[in-house]
């Protein structure tokens, strides 16, 4: 019910909360904006909108984190998906922003201090990399598949 006065309602007036509460105001500039940041600002306008939207954003995160990790040590993008994850998450929450913040800010210094270094760090670098990554192939294939790839290579050569 409105209350007319002086041209508004009540319900316009500043400082008077409809029995709604904020929703119907946040609900409204989330309309203003464009794209995905109006239609997150609307899901975000109410509390259930609000956890569904963190419980969302924290499974879908998680998961690439997850998936992210496991792609590591094998050829492909294990990081930039790690990254990714972080991205998501940051969306709604501020440890995870903090979090990608650093990892960025860390990553950039990295690669700046590599790039200053001779050629001979650079090569001990991509050798450490290198042998890294063999021994988490080789130890992930042992240990998950009982699939011991020495073993297999000798037999092959004995052949």
């Amino acid at each position: 019910m409105a209350i007319s006065g002086g041209g508004r309602s009540i319900q316009e007036q500043p400082g008077h909360r409809a029995e709604t509460g904020d929703a119907d105001v946040l609900k409204d500039e989330a309309a203003r904006r464009s794209g995905i940041h109006g239609w997150l600002d609307g899901v975000r306008s109410t509390r259930t909108g609000r956890l569904t939207l963190k419980i969302v954003i924290g499974v879908i995160g998680a998961v690439l984190i997850v998936v992210g990790l496991i792609m590591i040590p094998f050829p492909g993008p294990g990081w930039l998906v790690v990254f990714a994850g972080l991205a998501v998450l940051a969306t709604e929450f501020h440890w995870a922003h903090r979090l990608l913040e650093f990892g960025k800010r860390t990553l950039g210094e990295w690669t700046a201090w590599l790039g200053r270094q001779n050629w001979v760090v650079k090569g001990l670098v991509v050798l450490a990399a290198a042998a890294t990554a063999l021994l988490i192939v080789y130890y992930g294939l042992k240990l998950g598949l009982h699939f011991d790839l020495i073993a297999e290579a000798r037999a092959f050569m004995a052949r």
